[in-house]
């Protein structure tokens, strides 16, 4: 486990952006027959958003950077970092950090960086934003984290395509030298890299006439080498293994208690999972807010989302402790400990069209 803890940093805002256009599950016909409604019911997943081709990931993350550099009269000069986490970037190269300095107007001189995680990824972001802005000095960094992760998902795969939804976000560090510290604790276990994975279109295995072709010999035989496979059974393995203690090692390692942090905000994997985490750490379901339930698992973005959807309210005002966990691909792990107070947490924007570029 990676421990460590970073002074001298506050977390002034969190924004996250959603596709306008919303999906009912139980409109699907892969989930019309009992089992199909049985599984809605499992999962907990009513609604999600779904990007259609002209948005992606950068124009949700941009949307939600927007918005917090206009609410709190930030001049795009202020931002001398950017970390972006996404899995579906807009090319394969350049990457999303890039399209995100142009559209937002940031100066040259910003400190661009990309990460390819998934749903550790909000976690993994903060940790090097933070880690960055400790050892550079900047002034102030953004982490934008979102997915398009719908196209990636086969229409016949019941295991991915009723859970998954496309969202975005952004977040604002700042140097605050009297700030608690924030602490984090990160893992990942490499050989589960398989159990979460889209095969097609790197290069070990690059795109061609097949790529979009099913193969019922696969072991997934609703999913082509471009679509996202998940092996279920092995995520709720590999989560219930790492998540619980990683979270215990953190608050030692903080010289906490289960009982300190005010809000626990897991990554929104499905109902199953998160209620068997908190049943296995003994968190009262009311200190562990979610949005499955309305806009399904958006990846990595789940954690932000969950934060403006849930708890915009109550960190606009006043000084609170949060524990942030999230897991998946790769297969990775990770915590945050850290403490806000009076943050800009604006509920959740929608979006219709891709956002402009700035002039």
């Amino acid at each position: 486990m990676a421990l460590f803890s970073i002074p001298g940093l506050q977390l002034k805002a969190v924004s996250a952006a959603v596709p306008v256009h919303e999906v009912c599950n139980e409109d699907l016909d892969l989930l019309n027959d009992p089992h199909g409604r049985g599984f809605v019911q499992a999962i907990g997943i009513k609604t999600r958003r779904v990007a259609p081709p002209a948005i992606c990931a950068s124009d949700l993350c941009v949307a939600a950077a927007q918005h917090i550099l206009e609410q709190l009269c930030l001049r795009p000069a202020a931002i001398g970092l950017v970390v972006f986490v996404t899995q579906t970037p807009d090319y394969p190269l350049p990457g999303n950090s890039m399209l995100a300095q142009h559209r937002l107007g940031l100066p040259s001189s910003t400190y661009l960086v990309d990460l390819n995680q998934g749903c550790a990824g909000y976690v993994y972001g903060l940790a090097s934003l933070a880690s960055l802005m400790n050892a550079t000095h900047i002034d102030r960094g953004l982490l934008l984290v979102g997915d398009t992760i719908t196209r990636v998902l086969s229409s016949q795969d019941r295991g991915t395509f009723p859970i998954f939804s496309d969202a975005g976000s952004a977040t604002l560090l700042e140097q605050a030298p009297q700030a608690q510290a924030m602490h984090f604790n990160l893992g990942s276990e490499g050989k589960g890299a398989d159990i979460i994975q889209v095969r097609g279109g790197g290069a070990r295995q690059p795109f061609g006439t097949n790529g979009f072709v099913v193969d019922a010999d696969e072991p997934n035989g609703a999913c082509a080498p471009i679509h996202l496979t998940m092996r279920g059974l092995d995520v709720l393995h590999y989560s219930l293994k790492y998540v619980s203690s990683s979270i215990q090692e953190l608050l030692a390692f903080a010289n906490c208690t289960l009982e300190n942090p005010d809000y626990y905000v897991f990554h929104q994997a499905n109902r199953i999972l998160n209620e068997t985490l908190l049943k296995k750490l003994g968190i009262s379901s009311d200190r562990a807010p979610e949005s499955l339930f309305e806009y399904g698992n958006t990846s990595s973005a789940t954690i932000p989302v969950t934060i403006c959807h849930r708890l915009g309210e109550v960190l606009d005002h006043g000084s609170k402790k949060l524990l942030l966990s999230g897991f998946g691909a790769g297969f990775s792990w990770g915590s945050a400990l850290i403490n806000v107070d009076s943050i800009l947490c604006p509920k959740l924007l929608e979006i219709s069209e891709p956002h402009a570029t700035q002039a």
